[in-house]
């Protein structure tokens, strides 16, 4: 395991040059020393790559690690960030990204998480095409963060402008002939997107999976596609099951409490609100991850079978307070510039004993609040609509976040912009997931983009 870390010194710029130079020529020695198996040749190609990842300016820790997927090296770095790009006087914070080396002249995917890094291994495009991989944490996610979050900082520019930052400085030390092409899923998506809108030239081309582009904190499209996904009959027996579990309200909130007690878990705004949210929930759920109606449990059943399968849809991780103070970041940025939804209780109004749209205000960070802003995502829009090009969205029909997909113009296919549906698909759905003829269809668009 080859490691580099700076550190700050009072020692004179030239002085500091000199030190940095010798840590990273002796470390380096030192992993060639260790690597006994390997050519020679192939211990200078690593240190190559070492030497040149640890030279740039703002990388402050640098760790190689056992490759993965079809990578011949694979590297975790560290990159000081600016908390705020526009007022440098805020102080900076450390960004964590993944470089999966493949080879210089290979096309370079970056994939642009809108959470944290849960795996270093290739995605689709990477995997299909053999190609590099640059895995950008988000800012503010797992421990990419400064010690003290000021909320404010996480906005969907200062993001882009992380973003863009590192994938200039890999492309100009490993990658300046390679093609770039940034990737994203879910949130992803809208984080590619964004990053586009700032940075229209910074990449070739860019494919995004199954994002929302939300024109309201709570779009109201959400309800609009509720009421017409699939068939009259599936959205019978999902609305059914829901009055079932609101029937058995009591049973199933002694249920959620008991979890609670054995798991340690508990719901910041209060359990009785976790079993409402919850089936609420159970609808946008459903349709999002394609669950089988026949999974529906349905006329006289125990009350241990309807908690277990709206479990097993909704799951705890959107309303248990552990869960969400990890998906904190989401919470704010969906609160106050990228949106989210709401859950309209006038069908269950017999229950619930009100209209008003449950809304998720209570995910703000504690003691803070902030008014949605609309523009980055009217500005998205606009981008899209009149200067985007060399993108592809990929969506599945059934999946809920489709209500808010993005809507292209007439024109769109004579800039390169292209959307496809998987019929019935979820939110699982990739390229891989289209019949043969039409995932054909999107690789030959996206090899396009690479020739050029």
């Amino acid at each position: 395991m080859t490691q580099f870390k700076k550190h700050k010194t009072s020692l004179n710029t030239t002085t500091m040059k000199v030190t940095k130079a010798f840590i990273i020529v002796a470390t380096a020695l030192v992993f060639v020393s260790c690597k006994t198996m390997q050519t020679a040749n192939e211990s200078t190609i690593e240190t190559s790559i070492f030497e040149k990842l640890a030279s740039l300016k703002n990388v402050v820790r640098i760790e190689k690690r056992e490759a993965v997927s079809h990578f011949d090296e694979n590297y975790e770095i560290w990159f000081q960030q600016p908390i705020d790009h526009n007022d440098l006087t805020k102080g900076t914070f450390k960004q964590r990204v993944f470089l999966g080396f493949e080879n210089i002249n290979k096309p370079v995917i970056v994939e642009l998480r809108g959470y944290g890094i849960g795996s270093e291994k290739a995605g689709e495009l990477a995997n299909h095409y053999q190609a590099n991989q640059l895995t950008i944490e988000h800012r503010y996610f797992n421990d990419s963060r400064p010690e003290n979050i000021d909320w404010n900082t996480l906005t969907v520019e200062n993001a882009a402008k992380d973003q863009n930052f590192i994938i200039n400085e890999i492309k100009n030390v490993l990658y300046p002939d390679a093609k770039f092409v940034t990737t994203g899923i879910s949130k992803g998506c809208q984080t590619t997107m964004a990053h586009r809108r700032y940075f229209p030239n910074t990449v070739d081309a860019s494919v995004c999976y199954v994002g929302p582009l939300n024109y309201q904190r709570e779009d109201p499209r959400v309800y609009s596609f509720l009421k017409s996904v699939g068939t009259k009959d599936d959205r019978e027996k999902i609305k059914a099951f829901q009055n079932l579990c609101f029937e058995n309200r009591q049973a199933l909130l002694e249920m959620m409490k008991k979890v609670g007690q054995e798991k340690g878990f508990s719901w910041e705004f209060g359990v009785e609100n976790a079993i409402d949210y919850t089936i609420l929930e159970y609808s946008f759920a459903f349709w999002q991850w394609g669950t089988s109606v026949d999974s529906i449990p349905s006329g006289d059943v125990k009350v241990e079978e309807l908690y277990k399968h709206l479990i097993d849809v909704v799951g705890y991780g959107f309303f248990e307070e552990q869960s969400v103070a990890s998906l904190q970041p989401y919470f704010w940025a969906a609160l106050t510039e990228q949106g989210i939804y709401g859950y309209e209780t006038a069908p269950f109004k017999t229950y619930l004993n009100t209209e008003e749209i449950y809304k998720f205000d209570w995910a703000f960070p504690e003691g803070i609040s902030k008014t949605y802003n609309l523009k980055p995502m009217q500005d998205i829009k606009t981008f899209l609509d009149t200067s985007a090009q060399d993108m592809l969205f990929i969506y599945g029909e059934y999946d809920s976040w489709s209500a808010t997909a993005v809507e292209l113009t007439e024109d769109a296919s004579k800039r390169a912009v292209y959307k496809y549906i998987n019929p019935k698909g979820s939110h699982t759905t990739r390229i891989n997931s289209f019949k043969p003829e039409t995932k054909q269809e999107i690789y030959t668009i996206i090899d396009g983009w690479l020739a050029e």
